[in-house]
């Protein structure tokens, strides 16, 4: 069985979409003859590469609330997160655009580390406050699950995963995602959001026993059109 996960790693709810399917596989009988992979999405592919800004005012001036306000929306966030063990800090995050990033999980999926990678760009990005936005910040998480730094520079550079990330992309919008996390079983089952684990304990056990066209389910919180409701 395979499952496939669109998804960017500053996407708040994409993280703790994880911890719930990673609850949801520990419930799985059939966990052992699952595959997933990590498939990109970007929120914001419209901010310049290279540039980055404080997440709180810019998304305080979106919604057209204060900071207080924004900051305090956030928290909720937070709390969700921290009931899957995550310990966020959203208000001290900074913005930029993640194509550098799925590119270089692309290259680390060659090398049988993509799910390790997601991971610590994930656990970077929100639990220590560290940017994923340039090749320079990315090139020690690459370091730390195994990865060659000299390739590394040079894959960045020559933007050989480029087209990849693309396909992702496009390959999301046939299947109907319109925001992320977006969950796809065998392409058949498909679920929007940060689905609760239950639910996709029950997507993983009708895929296994079922072969039908894609369904999907009512979508959950999630991020969508370079932004993330809060």
């Amino acid at each position: 069985m395979k499952v496939e996960v669109w998804s960017d790693v500053v996407c708040p709810w994409c993280y703790i979409g994880k911890r719930r399917l990673e609850t949801a596989l520990e419930r799985f009988p059939h966990r052992d003859q699952v595959e997933v992979v990590w498939r990109s999405f970007q929120l914001d592919p419209s901010v310049p590469e290279g540039a980055t800004h404080p997440t709180l005012p810019a998304l305080a001036a979106k919604y057209g609330v204060d900071v207080e306000q924004m900051r305090e929306n956030m928290r909720g966030i937070e709390e969700t997160a921290a009931g899957e063990g995550l310990e966020y800090d959203l208000a001290g995050t900074i913005s930029g655009n993640t194509l550098q990033a799925h590119e270089l999980l692309h290259l680390a999926a060659e090398h049988g580390k993509r799910n390790e990678l997601k991971e610590r760009l994930l656990h970077a990005y929100f639990e220590e406050g560290r940017s994923v936005f340039d090749v320079d910040s990315l090139v020690p998480f690459a370091v730390e699950v195994g990865l060659d730094e000299a390739e590394v520079r040079e894959a960045l550079a020559d933007r050989r995963y480029l087209s990849a990330v693309r396909e992702d992309g496009a390959t999301a919008q046939a299947l109907g995602a319109t925001g992320v996390p977006f969950f796809v079983v065998d392409r058949k089952y498909g679920a929007a959001g940060a689905q609760p684990a239950e639910l996709l304990l029950q997507i993983l056990e009708r895929a296994w026993a079922e072969a039908n066209p894609l369904v999907t389910v009512p979508a959950a919180e999630g991020c969508e059109d370079g932004t993330c409701a809060v």
